[in-house]
């Protein structure tokens, strides 16, 4: 029986288990609601080869997602989670692969084989190799959650991870979808916020080129509207907000915090949450 356990669920906050980037989001989903909806195939499934065991599990989840939020169909986003991912040590961003836009069980399916497969990688190995981590034997849990659609996609800083600076938060965001901004084929906008007035104090509008939409089956990087390349992704109260989230999760985690979130017609979404890895201590 393949065991899938739900984003919020008690089980799901050990990382030896679901690996860094779901049991952190697991533990925030009990207390801040915008994680978007979802669940895990833990590292045990990994490797198992029961395809249409696990086809099964995932279509009933999926009926169960739909139900409870009266979705017209349950579109996901599937993300591995490394039993030594989104650590003190070692983030692995971006070195294990992630599919936006998939929908139906069997394509999520493939999905979770793909991020399986995506543990091997010679970026994921050479990476494992360069932290000194193992790669006899990888561990690897997948996460399946609900898209959003994000009108902006934001990558959120604690501290300053240029300067050090303990005081400030910095935000990058990017109009669409995320990829655009955290595979770096984007400069995205980038403000630099007070945390005790939470006033902006410095502040970069780019000239955003490019931005990822959603197609079927998947995602498509489009460039973005000639009138909204120079405009400001995010307002001041917007700003604010993404600021108290941050310092939020700074207290809650005990250390100063690497966030990927989203807002998507008005509403933030917490989509990602580890330690920044780049301070020194």
């Amino acid at each position: 029986m393949v065991e899938i356990l739900w984003l919020g669920d008690p089980k799901s906050f050990d990382a030896k288990l679901v690996g860094g980037k779901a049991a952190n989001l697991s533990r925030l989903a009990r207390m801040y609601q915008h994680v978007p909806d979802g669940f895990c195939l833990p590292v045990t499934v990994m490797g198992q080869g029961h395809p249409l065991e696990l086809q099964d599990e995932i279509t009933r989840a999926i009926s169960d997602l739909i139900a409870c939020h009266r979705l017209p169909d349950f579109v996901a986003a599937v993300r591995s989670s490394a039993v030594d991912e989104d650590g003190e040590i070692a983030s692995f961003a971006g070195q294990h692969d992630s599919f936006l836009n998939i929908v139906g069980a069997q394509e999520i399916q493939r999905a979770v084989v793909r991020c399986w497969d995506s543990a091997y990688s010679q970026r994921a190995l050479d990476y494992r190799r360069q932290q000194g981590l193992s790669i006899e034997r990888v561990q690897l849990a997948v996460l399946v959650q609900q898209l959003i659609a994000a009108d902006v996609s934001l990558v959120v800083f604690s501290v300053n991870p240029i300067t050090g600076n303990r005081d400030e938060v910095m935000i990058n965001a990017s109009w669409g979808l995320g990829e655009s901004l955290v595979g770096g084929t984007v400069t995205p906008d980038t403000f630099v916020m007070q945390k005790s007035s939470l006033a902006v104090t410095n502040q970069s509008i780019a000239n955003k080129g490019h931005m990822t939409v959603s197609v079927p089956g998947g995602t498509h990087e489009v460039d973005v509207p000639r009138f909204l390349r120079l405009e400001a992704c995010l307002a001041t109260e917007q700003l604010i907000e993404v600021t108290q989230l941050a310092l939020s999760l700074e207290m809650i985690m005990g250390f100063p915090v690497d966030i990927e979130c989203a807002y998507a017609q008005g509403d933030l979404y917490l989509l990602q949450c580890r330690p920044i890895t780049t301070l020194k201590r």
